[in-house]
C-alpha cells in the first residue's frame, strides 16, 4: 500500500522560507517520480514542481521558478521542497504526489499560510 506523508506545513510570514518533506512508503521510492502541488481555497489544485527519479530533472510552474527548489533523497525515500521569498499568493495546502501502474497516488496535504 503505497503511503505518502507530507509535513513542515506552517504559518511565515511574506519573504520568509519553509521546507516541506513527504516521506513515502510501500513503493520502490527512487524508481517514481515526484511531485508537489499546491490547492487554494476556490481554486483548482496546480501542479508546482516535479523531480525525475534520480534528480537528472526537475520543472517548476512560471509563478514559483526561482523561489521554490525541490529535491529528493532515496535513501530516506524523501522529497523536499524547499520554498523561499515566499508570497500570501503561495498560501495553499500542498500535496505531494507520485503515480504508479497507471494510478495517482495522494498524500493528505499540509496547510501553508503566508500572512503579516
Amino acid at each position: 500500500q503505497v503511503q505518502l506523508v507530507e509535513s513542515g506545513g506552517g504559518l511565515v510570514q511574506p519573504g520568509g522560507s519553509l521546507r516541506l518533506s513527504c516521506s513515502g512508503s510501500g513503493l520502490s521510492f527512487s524508481s517514481y517520480a515526484m511531485s508537489w502541488h499546491r490547492q487554494a481555497p476556490g481554486k483548482e489544485r496546480e501542479l508546482v514542481a516535479t523531480i525525475s527519479t534520480y534528480s537528472i530533472n526537475t520543472n517548476y510552474a512560471d509563478s514559483v521558478k526561482g523561489r521554490f527548489t525541490i529535491s529528493r533523497d532515496n535513501a530516506k525515500n524523501t522529497v523536499y521542497l524547499q520554498m523561499n521569498n515566499l508570497k500570501p499568493e503561495d498560501t495553499a495546502v500542498y500535496y505531494c504526489s507520485t503515480r504508479r501502474s497507471g494510478r495517482n497516488y495522494w498524500g493528505q496535504g499540509t496547510q501553508v499560510t503566508v500572512s503579516s
